[in-house]
């Protein structure tokens, strides 16, 4: 997914044109077969360079697309049954597939799906475009430029090694459990690929429970400017939104997060985005049981966060968009539209671009 970074005194466009770039990330990436072992969450670097997460495996992904010529604010991209139809490209069934994650790329306007084919550890991980045709088409690993950085001390639950991925000015922002005492870890990876570090510990003080937290998994993360300080913004499970400063993300240390909102408990955040709607900055965030909300990010600056056990919400004002329903997941296209992955009423899913609230 595009990670937007914006800035609360300056408008920003979230997704610059190849062209802005000064360096192409592509250059010195071997050639060869990228052994994803599973399929997970995705974000773009510039120069069409698709960041893709692989949680069995512990490592994370940096493939050159090659797609870097199109312009996104000329692009629509509806597919209906999009579930029907990657199971008839992938000879199965829908009930045999599962989209892990969709990335926008933001030089071509074409989208991206994470897909397993399979379930279980013997499901095998799949990378799929869909250009604003429709046309849906297998992305070839076994034959492509790409580099790689292997996550030290990953969770044994690898499902959770990593659970979501940023790309910002240099660094890759790598969220998940690690086998440390802080198991909650966030990674600042320097790319083009180096070494990646142990990562930071993370500690969050969770409202609905009451009690300050290092285990839980950041679900979803978008990269947001604070007084032009890039930090990550995180949500988690039951569901708190907090943030953490980036440039306090050191290998090995540990940091406590500043709890900005508490947003419902009995939810999971599914996926998370920051736009601009008249002259302000909002975060977009998909849910499984509370729909999507609309996030104001006023007074988010502020240093005082949530400390106290609270029951229902508190922090930063939202709404529910009640016209978005069964989103599970979502990107930035172009300034005014998003695309979203939707199942309306248990029906079959669709891929759709929508107006950003």
């Amino acid at each position: 997914m595009i990670r937007a970074i914006l800035s609360l005194a300056v408008a920003a466009v979230v997704a610059l044109p190849s062209t802005a770039w000064a360096q192409d990330l592509t250059a010195g990436m071997p050639k060869g077969a990228a052994d994803v072992k599973s399929a997970g969450p995705l974000a773009f670097a510039p120069d069409g360079v698709l960041l893709m997460g692989d949680g069995a495996g512990a490592a994370v992904f940096a493939i050159a697309t090659d797609d870097t010529k199109g312009n996104p604010e000329s692009v629509t991209l509806n597919v209906p049954s999009i579930d029907e139809k990657i199971a008839g490209v992938l000879g199965t069934t829908p009930n045999d597939i599962q989209i892990a994650d969709l990335a926008i790329n933001p030089a071509s306007g074409n989208a991206y799906l994470s897909v397993s084919r399979g379930k279980g550890p013997t499901a095998t991980p799949v990378l799929l475009r869909v250009d604003g045709s429709g046309k849906i088409s297998e992305v070839s690993l076994k034959d492509v430029k790409f580099s790689k950085a292997v996550l030290p001390n990953p969770a044994n639950q690898r499902a959770e090694a990593i659970t979501d991925l940023a790309y910002v000015d240099g660094r890759v922002i790598v969220a998940g459990l690690s086998s440390e005492e802080f198991a909650s870890t966030l990674r600042s990876i320097p790319f083009p690929f180096k070494e990646a570090d142990k990562g930071t510990g993370v500690e969050i003080y969770h409202g609905a429970h009451g009690k300050f937290e290092t285990r839980s998994p950041v679900r979803t993360l978008a990269i947001y400017k604070i007084g032009n300080q890039p930090h990550v913004l995180a949500a988690y499970t039951c569901t708190p939104l907090v943030k953490f400063p980036l440039a306090e993300l050191k290998p090995g240390a540990k940091l406590r997060g500043t709890t900005i909102a508490e947003l419902g408990n009995r939810n999971r955040p599914l996926d998370m985005i920051v736009y601009q709607d008249g002259g302000k900055d909002f975060v977009l965030l998909s849910n499984n049981s509370r729909g999507v909300m609309k996030i104001s990010t006023e007074n988010i600056a502020r240093d005082q966060g949530i400390t106290d056990k609270i029951s229902g919400t508190s922090g930063q004002a939202y709404e529910t968009i009640a016209s978005l329903k069964g989103v599970q997941e979502l990107d930035r296209l172009n300034k005014g539209n998003a695309v979203v992955l939707v199942r309306a009423d248990g029906g079959p899913l669709s891929l759709q671009t929508i107006k950003l609230p």
